[in-house]
């Protein structure tokens, strides 16, 4: 009764940034993470700073539509489970017309930032859109929906490699494998807290599917991510700055996954391990570009 009361006189505002996440801006870097990666190598440098300001701000208004799309299908299903009980779809706290038309928004505004990409990149983005919408049905259908999301953050590596060359090389697929294992890894990591409340109502989960072994499912994940991202230094080829910021990342990575092999997992480790994740792509990122530095 607290909870409802204070959502009753939340102003509107607020109660729309809740809708899109901005409340919560690790979920937003961790999108434009892949992104930025992919800019920076794609470029072998520094990229253009009007491309890079297009980059960032179309991966704020996609996920914005993402959020928003993925509450409009749960709206029933978030009542439901602990964690997402508060969201403003699910409490009611704004209509469905409401939610509809902020996605509409944040898609317009994804829209217009996509022409100004060159024509590859701007038809990636227009597939992207089935795959980013169709998620919450995914999680309903699919026994590993993480899969589903992880292609979606696969498109933000296409994209804005792209952008920059304006087409796919090897090195890209690469990367966008990297993206793929990485998302996969750190969503599963984020399901787990959730595995009790999906497991009641129906909703299928990565953490679900690999059951008991879910940990190992993670460490394997995360594993492939660091191979790919080595092999990726190898092939372009990326110097010690690089290497070092790898090291930083797989040290943590292994850490993490001693951290859920334990018996005993406090509920706020998932959280964390989400958390730590952007502060490795980051420094991944500073690695990357780094390398163009400390050659």
């Amino acid at each position: 009764m607290v909870i409802q009361s204070q959502l009753n006189t939340e102003p509107t505002w607020l109660t729309i940034i809740r809708l899109l996440r901005w409340d919560k801006p690790a979920g937003r870097f961790i999108l434009m993470i892949p992104a930025l990666w992919a800019i920076f190598l794609a470029a072998r440098g520094i990229p253009p700073l009007p491309l890079v300001g297009v980059i960032i701000l179309g991966t704020l208004a996609t996920s914005a539509m993402g959020c928003v799309i993925n509450d409009l299908w749960d709206r029933n299903i978030d009542p439901q489970v602990e964690r997402t009980r508060t969201r403003p779809l699910a409490s009611r706290a704004l209509s469905v017309k409401v939610g509809i038309g902020i996605a509409a928004i944040a898609l317009g505004c994804a829209a217009i930032l996509a022409f100004y990409l060159n024509s590859l990149s701007f038809w990636l983005c227009v597939a992207a859109v089935p795959v980013i919408v169709g998620y919450p049905l995914a999680k309903r259908i699919f026994p590993i929906p993480q899969l589903v999301l992880s292609l979606a953050w696969g498109f933000a590596v296409l994209i804005s490699w792209t952008a920059v060359t304006g087409n796919i090389e090897g090195a890209t697929w690469v990367l966008w494998g990297a993206t793929i294992f990485w998302t996969l890894g750190f969503d599963t990591v984020y399901a787990m807290s959730d595995r009790e409340d999906d497991q009641k109502i129906g909703i299928n989960s990565s953490a679900l599917f690999f059951g008991k072994y879910a940990a190992e499912a993670v460490g394997v994940f995360f594993a492939t991510t660091a191979g790919l991202f080595a092999y990726l230094g190898v092939i372009m080829p990326l110097s010690v700055g690089y290497w070092i910021a790898w090291g930083i990342a797989l040290v943590g990575w292994v850490i993490q996954y001693i951290r859920l092999s334990s018996p005993e997992i406090p509920m706020s480790t998932y959280g964390e391990i989400f958390g730590q994740n952007v502060w490795q792509g980051f420094v991944l990122l500073g690695g990357i570009i780094l390398s163009k530095i400390w050659v």
